[in-house]
């Protein structure tokens, strides 16, 4: 690989996390077997709260949604059959949040309740989140620099925020700018920006107007080789070169 150097115009980076930012090993061997394995002791102690309520029921309407999909698992009700047992309902609720998973979706019902799970682990220690070598470093050095970082992930807006601060490198929240969602159009974005992104979003960004470098790191999904010639590749956030006015 090559340094890239920045366009002169570019005024801020916007980063993805899985597989950009953070080994996706963490995401796939870490953070999300923890809900899996940890999703019914999490209710079962947190059942009475109105926050995991809440989590409850938006996953049950989100069950009704999905009801004719196949292998779809209701969740009961506040009222009628199943009600008034609990254990019942924490039980729909495992098995309706394994199946989503199994399925790798991404709803807002999922992602909300992974969140206030990945939340309590991290402020109880249970866990840090891993970032490449290169990442704190260089992101540092851009915002010395004068560039604004923004994150653009799959995950929640406070996912992201549990990882930037309960890291192993230590609380990095002030590093980056803002945070959004892909649940939000890349188009709302600065059009001078530079996403580093993996394999899976690429095209996206580039038809939002957006200059495009393809961070290439370990366990990543292969490029083909219209796609290592089309694009900038970069191994290492090392590799970009930012304009001297930044």
């Amino acid at each position: 690989m090559v340094v890239l150097s920045v366009p002169a115009e570019v005024a801020a980076i916007l980063l993805d996390v899985e597989g950009t930012t953070t080994p996706i090993a963490f995401v796939q061997d870490i953070l999300f077997p923890y809900i899996k394995e940890n999703v019914k002791e999490y209710l079962q102690t947190h059942w009475e709260e109105e926050e995991c309520q809440q989590d409850v029921s938006l996953l049950r309407k989100q069950a009704e949604e999905d009801a004719h999909l196949d292998g779809a698992v209701p969740i009961p009700g506040a009222s009628g059959s199943g009600a008034q047992d609990p254990q019942r309902t924490i039980q729909a609720v495992v098995d309706n949040v394994c199946w989503q998973m199994s399925l790798d979706r991404k709803t807002t019902a999922l992602k909300q309740l992974q969140g206030h799970m990945w939340r309590a682990a991290f402020a109880a220690g249970r866990m840090k989140a891993e970032f490449f070598a290169d990442v704190v470093p260089a992101v540092r050095k851009w915002r010395e620099a004068g560039m604004k970082v923004y994150i653009y992930s799959s995950g929640s807006v406070e996912a992201q925020k549990l990882l930037f601060g309960h890291s192993t490198d230590g609380d990095i929240l002030g590093v980056v700018t803002s945070w959004a969602t892909k649940r939000d159009s890349v188009s709302k974005k600065k059009k001078t920006q530079i996403p580093l992104v993996y394999h899976d979003d690429q095209n996206a960004a580039e038809a939002a107007g957006v200059h495009v470098a393809v961070v290439v790191r370990p366990g990543n999904a292969g490029l083909t080789d219209d796609e290592k010639t089309y694009y900038s590749l970069i191994t290492s956030f090392s590799d970009l070169s930012l304009p001297s006015s930044a």
